[in-house]
């Protein structure tokens, strides 16, 4: 007989994500550009700043065009994570990057989806 390991065992699953708000369509071609270089510097390098395994990102801005007040998002980040704490931490980025005199929250929203592999992967990777 086989035995399944709990799930409790596995990093947690975690599909942050990230819709786009209209403050941000409301700002000037150069007031954009700061938000991105916000976005950079809040989601660059995930896995050396807070110890996370990157599985995948889509950025969903060439077909879809407007503020995502929810589903479908902007863009998405798939990780495996050690701990809640981590998964705080990620979304925390919005709260505390500065973009001139506001924070990235401003112009966009964070939402995750938590979990574990799929039926269709193995459980031991």
């Amino acid at each position: 007989m086989t035995t399944i390991p709990s799930p409790a065992t596995f990093p947690i699953r975690v599909l942050f994500c990230i819709g786009i708000t209209q403050t941000f369509f409301d700002l000037p071609t150069a007031g954009q550009a700061e938000v991105f270089a916000g976005f950079a510097a809040a989601f660059g390098d995930l896995e050396g700043r807070f110890g996370l395994k990157l599985l995948g990102t889509l950025d969903d801005d060439r077909i879809q065009v407007g503020q995502s007040v929810g589903h479908p998002f902007t863009s998405y980040i798939l990780a495996e994570v050690p701990d809640l704490e981590t998964i705080v931490k990620v979304c925390d980025q919005l709260r505390q990057t500065p973009v001139g005199d506001y924070r990235l929250w401003r112009y966009a929203r964070i939402e995750t989806r938590i979990g574990r592999p799929a039926f269709t992967e193995s459980p031991h990777g």
